[in-house]
C-alpha cells in the first residue's frame, strides 16, 4: 500500500492507511474534537445526517516542532475555519461530510475496516474544484501522516515542511498523470 493518494476520477483523490486499532480508537480520532485536533482540526461535529461540522485548523500546533507559516498560507497562521454538513454517519465504520457549504462544497468520506489489531482507513475527497487537487492531496497526506504518528505514539512531524515537500511531490505526480486523471 502506497501512502500517496491516487486520483480515482476527475476531482477525486483517495488515500489508504493501515493504522493501529482498535476501530473505536480510530473513530474517536475522527469524531472527537480534542483527538481530531491533534492531527486535523478541532470543532463540533453532530454525528447524524444533516448535523453541522465545524472545523478550526491550527496547523502550526499539530507538532511540537515549530516552523514559520509559509507566505502562501499566512492568512491561516492564527487558525482557519471550515463548516460542513454530515451526509452519512454509521459509527464506528463510516462518516461522510461536506467540506465547506453551498454548491461549491466538496465531500470527504472516511471508511474504517478492522484488519486484525489494525484498522484500514480509506479517505476519499470528492468534487474538488479545478486547481485544488495538489494542495488537497498534499494536505490530506500530511494530516494522515500526523494521525499515524499520534496513533503510533510517535512525536508528530511538523506540518508546514512536510506539506511543502508533499505538495511538490503531488505537483510532479499529477503533471505526469494522463490529462483525464489530473485535478478536477
Amino acid at each position: 500500500m502506497s501512502d500517496y493518494g491516487i486520483v480515482t476520477e476527475t476531482g477525486t483523490v483517495r488515500f489508504e492507511r493501515l493504522l493501529p486499532g482498535p476501530i473505536e480508537r480510530v473513530w474517536d480520532y475522527l469524531t472527537d474534537s480534542d483527538k481530531r485536533g491533534l492531527w486535523l482540526a478541532t470543532g463540533d461535529m453532530a454525528l447524524a445526517p444533516g448535523g453541522r461540522v465545524d472545523l478550526t485548523f491550527r496547523h502550526a500546533d499539530l507538532s511540537p516542532t515549530k516552523e514559520p507559516t509559509p507566505e502562501r498560507y499566512r492568512h491561516m497562521e492564527n487558525g482557519a475555519g471550515l463548516a460542513g454538513t454530515v451526509v452519512r454517519c454509521d459509527p464506528p465504520r463510516f462518516l461522510v461530510h461536506t467540506w465547506g457549504e453551498g454548491a461549491d462544497a466538496s465531500e470527504v468520506t472516511f471508511e474504517l475496516t478492522p484488519r486484525g489489531g489494525d484498522v484500514l482507513l480509506v479517505l476519499t475527497h470528492r468534487r474538488l474544484a479545478a486547481g485544488d487537487m495538489i494542495g488537497v492531496a498534499g494536505g490530506w497526506h500530511t494530516h494522515l501522516a500526523i494521525l499515524a504518528d499520534q496513533l503510533a505514539g510517535r512525536t508528530p512531524r511538523p506540518f508546514w515542511s512536510t506539506h511543502a515537500a508533499l505538495a511538490a511531490d503531488y505537483a510532479a505526480r499529477l503533471a505526469a498523470a494522463p490529462a483525464e486523471r489530473r485535478a478536477g
